[in-house]
């Protein structure tokens, strides 16, 4: 697929077959996160692999809002970053999701973000704390999010170039 293509189909898919995203997907998908460039090539984050379905669940109740489907997904990604490594932990682990967000477009895996830096639980707990405790990580790990993953149950309509808002492009001269 070219770039301007992914570009293009990237959506956020919250909706699952029950058809198993294979270790080669997985693979490809967590080399894009690995390659990804962080700030002065110090390389903080680390990826979970979530499979474990009752992990899944647990992990879908992190968030008030917008983490429900993550118990459907077949497996997620959860992009921890060493604070003590680098202060620019949620540029590098937001770059990291962006590239195996579009990755996982690329090679047919749908993906959604689920963002759990700032966010709360039902019963007002931090999320991100909550991440920590359920994968029994240090705090100095931080997590700006979860990347749920599996086959997308449906086509998705791919995004086209007259969706694009080009009022938010200014010249400065």
């Amino acid at each position: 697929m070219e770039f301007d293509d992914v570009l293009l189909k990237r959506r956020s898919v919250r909706k699952f077959t029950d058809e198993e995203v294979t270790n080669n997907q997985l693979n490809k998908i967590l080399q894009a996160g690995l390659l990804a460039p962080t700030s002065m090539n110090r390389k903080p984050c680390n990826f979970l692999i979530v499979s474990n379905k009752d992990i899944l669940k647990e992990l879908s109740k992190v968030k008030q809002h917008g983490a429900d489907f993550l118990a459907g997904a077949n497996k997620a990604i959860i992009v921890i970053a060493n604070s003590l490594q680098a202060d620019t932990w949620i540029e590098d682990s937001s770059i990291a999701m962006s590239f195996m967000h579009l990755k996982a477009t690329d090679i047919g895996v749908g993906s959604c973000w689920i963002q759990t830096h700032l966010r709360k639980s039902e019963d007002g707990e931090d999320s991100e704390k909550l991440v920590r405790d359920i994968v029994k990580i240090d705090d100095y790990f931080r997590i700006v999010g979860i990347l749920a993953l599996g086959i997308p149950d449906g086509d998705v309509a791919p995004h086209s170039l007259n969706d694009i808002d080009k009022s938010k492009i200014h010249f400065l001269v």
